[in-house]
C-alpha cells in the first residue's frame, strides 16, 4: 500500500531489501503459505490458538487479487474448524465473504477493519494505495450485515494529525456495525523515524515540527521506542489524553456492544473425528 508510517517496512530489510521505495515496489509473495499452514493445522500436537492474517502487512493488498494466497488459507482454517482473526485495510476482503460467513457460522472468525482518518485528504497522504474511508466503512456494514463480528482498529492515532478525530471515527465504525474498536499510537522504529520525518517535511511543512514533537513526547523524547508493551500504547501527559478520549468513544458509541471470543474447541472435536475414520 506504500503506507508511510507502516512498521513492517523494517522487516524488508531483513531480506535485502530497502525500507522505503522498494518496499512499496518489491512485493514477497509468499506462495507456500497455504501449503505449511495445512501442515501446522493436521499436526496432532497443534492446538488450536487464534491465528491472525496478518500483524505485519495487509492480506489484502493488491496482490491478493492475483495471487489469492489468503482465499486459500481461509479454506484451510474451514476445512479444519481453526479460528482466524483478518486485520485489513482493503474492500477486496469482501471477495472472500462466502467462506469468511461460513467461518463465521461456527464462531471462527473475527474481521479487524483499519481506520486511520474520515479525512480522505489524510488517508491519500498517508495511505496511498488503500480503499477509501468510504469504501471500509461499507465493508464493515456489509461484514457486519452478514454476521461477521467487526473490530475496528483506529490505527495509528498520530498526534497532530488525526489524533482529534477518534469520536467522529468511533462513532462512524459504531454507526456501521462495528462491535468494538481499538487504537494503537503511531511508532516510527528503525528507518521508519528517518522515511517519515522526511516524508512529513516535504508532505506537511506547516505541520512537521510539531507532529514530530508531540510523537517524541509519546515515546520517551524518541522517534525510535522499540519497548514492548509501550511502544504500541505510548506514555505520558499527550498520550494519556489521547487514552482518555479513546475510553470516552467507548463508553458513548460502544457501551452495549462486545465482540465474541471466537471457538478454540472446535478444532480438536474436528481431528478427533478424522482419527475415528482411519
Amino acid at each position: 500500500h506504500g503506507c508511510i508510517y507502516c512498521y513492517a517496512r523494517n522487516t524488508h530489510e531483513y531480506w535485502g531489501y530497502g525500507a522505503g521505495l522498494d518496499f512499496e515496489q518489491q512485493i514477497l509473495v509468499k506462495k507456500n503459505a497455504p501449503k505449511l499452514l495445512e501442515e501446522k493445522l493436521k499436526n496432532k500436537k497443534w492446538k488450536a490458538e487464534t491465528i491472525v492474517l496478518s500483524g505485519n502487512t495487509d492480506c489484502y493488498q493488491p496482490a491478493e487479487k492475483k495471487f489469492e494466497i489468503t482465499r486459500a488459507c481461509l479454506k484451510i482454517f474451514l476445512k479444519y474448524k481453526h479460528p482466524v482473526g483478518i486485520i485489513t485495510k482493503n474492500s477486496l476482503v469482501l471477495r472472500d465473504l462466502d467462506i469468511i460467513k461460513e467461518l463465521a457460522e461456527n464462531n471462527l472468525i473475527g474481521v479487524n477493519v483499519s481506520i486511520t482518518s474520515l479525512s480522505e485528504d489524510t488517508r491519500r497522504i498517508l495511505e496511498p494505495r488503500t480503499a477509501t474511508i468510504k469504501k471500509r466503512l461499507e465493508t464493515i456494514n456489509i461484514l457486519a450485515e452478514n454476521g461477521i463480528p467487526v473490530n475496528a482498529m483506529l490505527a495509528p492515532i498520530i498526534p497532530g494529525i488525526n489524533s482529534h478525530e477518534i469520536m467522529n471515527m468511533a462513532k462512524a465504525v459504531s454507526n456501521n456495525g462495528a462491535l468494538s474498536f481499538v487504537i494503537i499510537m503511531v511508532r516510527l522504529n528503525g528507518a521508519i523515524g528517518h522515511i517519515f520525518t522526511d516524508w512529513i517535511r516535504k508532505a506537511l511543512p506547516h505541520k512537521a515540527d510539531k507532529v514530530l514533537n508531540l510523537i517524541k513526547s509519546c515515546h520517551g523524547g524518541t522517534l525510535n521506542d522499540s519497548r514492548i508493551g509501550i511502544r504500541g500504547r505510548g506514555e505520558g501527559k499527550i498520550a494519556e489524553q489521547i487514552h482518555d478520549l479513546a475510553r470516552l468513544a467507548k463508553r458513548t458509541y460502544f457501551k452495549d456492544k462486545q465482540i465474541p471470543k471466537l471457538n478454540k474447541e472446535l478444532h480438536g472435536v474436528y481431528k478427533i473425528g478424522q482419527m475415528k475414520l482411519f
